[in-house]
């Protein structure tokens, strides 16, 4: 806050607060804040939150009732905080609107900005405790995905392989999230509804899945194909292969994050099929799925030892197939450490 002149942060229940202080308060319509200066910081807390919250923390509470409304808590707050003649201040870009309306409302002279100069910019290097975590919950989504491939074969729908992945995640102790199973034409939509779809010989499946443990999740994509592989399948997957090698040689502290998704995305457009890399190359991943760093054309977010993000090209031909193969890493020093153990190849269920 005092390298980027920032007088004021105020969190709502989520992530950002997790992250911080390890709190995960009930989220409803009730306001509930976490407001800090740099050097003062208090809680604008329902009644019916304060006496669990206050278990799990020391931080003043500015309490507020239902039959009187949070309005004086958070004038009590700002006044604690020496608050009211904040010249820059930052809202969590994930808190209600009512939330953040009640807080610009009295800070009208305030310029706003979101969290990525704070708490993201944070959050988006991970230490090695967060490392760990994230490579544990790597080698589960692995063992999810080797569990389907052991099991899939002509005539089972795309929701029973999720099925699958879901009970191995479960029996390891994670929370699935997501699973994207898209068979033949349907992996040519990035993010598929996984149905009732019946697997067939000669189908491309996408197989996206991830879950999560310990406070932090997982990501992967995976290819399989029923028997035989469709026509042309061998060419596209050897240029999604290609897209992220050059983007993992591109993955370098003080590199731009636009520069290593034009690096994926040259490999896509020379190779003809730029029309069909419908999306950016990666997210960042830790106590969500999708948070900073982004990897798009336009982010000029540099790079940084620590950061952990996805890198995940892919072609989609439509009424044909898709291909996506995605890593997750870990940037260090001297480039990107990949989470999974598991190879980009493609793998061949016998029909």
């Amino acid at each position: 806050m005092r390298e980027q002149a920032i007088d004021l942060v105020c969190l709502g229940p989520g992530a950002h607060l997790e992250w911080l202080l390890g709190l995960h308060p009930h989220a409803d319509e009730r306001p509930l804040l976490y407001c800090t200066t740099q050097d003062r910081d208090g809680f604008l807390m329902p009644a019916l939150e304060a006496e669990s919250l206050r278990a799990h923390t020391e931080i003043a509470f500015f309490e507020w009732a239902d039959e009187e409304g949070p309005e004086a808590a958070l004038s009590d707050l700002l006044d604690d905080l020496n608050a009211h003649a904040t010249r820059s201040m930052v809202l969590d870009e994930t808190m209600r609107a009512d939330f953040a309306a009640l807080v610009q409302d009295r800070l009208m002279n305030a310029k706003r900005q979101f969290t990525a100069s704070t708490v993201g910019a944070l959050r988006m290097r991970k230490d090695e405790a967060a490392y760990k975590t994230l490579k544990k919950n790597a080698q589960l989504a692995d063992r999810a995905l080797q569990a389907a491939w052991a099991m899939m074969k002509p005539g089972l729908r795309e929701i029973e392989v999720g099925a699958v992945i879901k009970d191995s995640f479960q029996s390891n102790g994670a929370k699935p999230l997501f699973g994207i199973v898209g068979a033949g034409a349907n992996g040519a939509f990035p993010h598929h509804q996984t149905g009732t779809t019946a697997l067939k010989s000669g189908d491309a499946v996408v197989m996206d899945i991830g879950a999560g443990m310990d406070g932090y999740s997982s990501d992967i994509t995976r290819m399989a194909v029923i028997g035989n592989p469709p026509e042309g399948y061998a060419e596209v997957h050897d240029v999604v292969e290609r897209a992220v090698q050059a983007a993992l040689a591109a993955a370098k502290p003080g590199v731009a994050a636009k520069v290593v998704d034009q690096a994926a995305r040259d490999v896509i457009t020379d190779a003809g099929y730029g029309e069909y890399f419908v999306h950016r190359t990666g997210h960042g991943l830790g106590t969500e799925v999708h948070e900073p760093p982004y990897i798009t054309a336009s982010s000029d977010t540099v790079l940084d030892e620590g950061m952990v993000f996805s890198i995940e090209p892919g072609i989609y031909l439509p009424g044909r197939f898709g291909i996506r193969l995605e890593e997750i890493v870990i940037l260090r020093k001297d480039g990107p450490e990949i989470m999974s153990d598991l190879p980009r190849d493609v793998v061949i269920i016998n029909d």
